[in-house]
């Protein structure tokens, strides 16, 4: 009985072979890599692409300012950098964070430029204060205010010192003479040589009268 068994199961196994073959026989082939060149075309833009970087390194002019971008000749930014700064835009970009857009700062924090006796009284108080900034106690229409003022002396040119201090004493009510060129590079000559913010308006007072004329 056992060898029928055995027949049995040697007579499925038999049966069943050739169904797994034909099953692997349906099965595709793993894959292979194959040679695959790159596109005579793409090769084409990168060998053009390194020829243009070399040669652009060494057209290029090793002492050029690098400030100038697009190349343009010094010459032609006189207007940009030399010309006429718009006071307005000086104030905005450098003024306006603390003393608001319409001049009136913020109560007990930053004092007001509308109507303050600093700005519309001696332009050279003025410009000393915007040129090394202030601390300690200062007086602004009956209120005292106890802050600090940076220095703009490294930031302004003295044309950007002029415009933004003549826009000043001319708006929200303000109506003091403007500030020219030449004042803001006396103020700045004449303190030249201060590295720190002024200690109240009595200091620049007493700094300016022992100044040479």
């Amino acid at each position: 009985m056992s060898s029928n068994i055995r027949g049995n199961e040697q007579g499925n196994e038999q049966g069943r072979e050739p169904g797994k073959l034909r099953a692997a026989r349906r099965e595709n082939a793993d894959p292979v890599e194959q040679a695959n060149p790159v596109p005579k075309v793409v090769m084409g833009l990168v060998l053009g692409l390194v020829v243009w970087a070399v040669g652009y390194i060494f057209v290029q002019e090793a002492g050029g300012d690098v400030s100038l971008g697009d190349r343009r000749d010094p010459s032609t930014l006189t207007v940009a950098v030399g010309g006429a700064a718009d006071g307005a835009q000086v104030f905005a970009a450098r003024c306006a964070a603390c003393h608001q857009a319409n001049g009136k700062g913020l109560a007990g924090v930053f004092p007001p430029l509308a109507g303050s006796p600093w700005v519309v009284g001696d332009p050279d108080t003025a410009l000393q204060i915007v040129l090394h900034g202030m601390t300690g106690p200062i007086e602004v229409l009956g209120t005292t205010y106890n802050g600090a003022m940076p220095a703009f002396a490294e930031q302004l040119s003295d044309t950007e010192l002029a415009a933004v201090l003549t826009h000043v004493r001319a708006t929200w009510g303000n109506a003091a003479t403007p500030i020219d060129t030449a004042a803001a590079a006396a103020a700045r000559a004449a303190t030249a040589t201060r590295g720190e913010p002024w200690n109240g308006t009595q200091e620049i007072a007493t700094a300016l009268a022992a100044a040479p004329k």
